[in-house]
């Protein structure tokens, strides 16, 4: 089956990768298809753009699976899923951005898979940066999004929330995690960062 098989929008997002993103992505297949349990997504050459072209793709994939065409077409469905687990696979092991992980954690719990949104979580941890954390309850309209990522800030290094206070899209994240460190966690000193916070106009200062 041919890409051009799963509807113009797709076929359109396709035509429009970079020849090394096509290649990432149908080795990615081909390792998918080879040994699916034991063998992790291979490594390649992967950067920002990149980042941006699969989500595009898993994005237009996901709205194609909807089409009552497709539902009506088994074959065709897989092999549509197929790539999208593909996509989701290489988001999963090489992204760490805000609007991938809202796109993947809120694709999880449409599907009620809640081992994937834990796993998604736990690459949270791993990957991202305390900003991309905090521009993920910022961007994310669901709750169960925002509680993650909040948990996530909350088990951060105080040197690493203490910036955020600075920046002025994510003050408010920042003194809402260190009063939850301060209070849940009886963290003195993120108290003490509080404290001279709000003395200092906090967010109307």
């Amino acid at each position: 089956m041919t890409i051009k098989e799963f509807g113009g929008t797709v076929a359109s997002v396709w035509d429009g990768l970079r020849p090394v993103t096509k290649k990432m992505l149908v080795g990615a297949m081909q390792a998918s298809k080879t040994a699916p349990a034991n063998n992790p997504t291979p490594k390649f050459s992967y950067d920002a753009h990149a980042d941006w072209e699969v989500s595009r793709l898993l994005t237009a994939l996901d709205e194609q699976s909807r089409a009552p065409e497709i539902r009506k077409d088994s074959a065709k469905l897989t092999e549509l899923n197929q790539l999208a687990d593909v996509c989701v696979n290489v988001l999963e092991s090489q992204s760490a951005s805000a609007e991938v992980f809202i796109q993947l954690a809120t694709r999880a719990i449409k599907e009620n898979n809640f081992d994937r949104l834990d796993k998604l979580a736990d690459r949270l941890a791993e990957r991202y940066s305390a900003s991309e954390i905090a521009e993920i309850v910022r961007q994310t309209e669901l709750p169960q999004i925002r509680a993650i990522a909040y948990e996530t800030l909350a088990f951060m290094p105080l040197q690493h929330i203490v910036p955020l206070l600075d920046d002025p899209l994510y003050s408010g994240i920042a003194a809402a995690t260190l009063e939850q460190k301060a209070y849940e966690f009886e963290s003195d000193e993120a108290r003490d960062i509080l404290e001279q916070f709000d003395s200092e106009g906090g967010l109307n200062g």
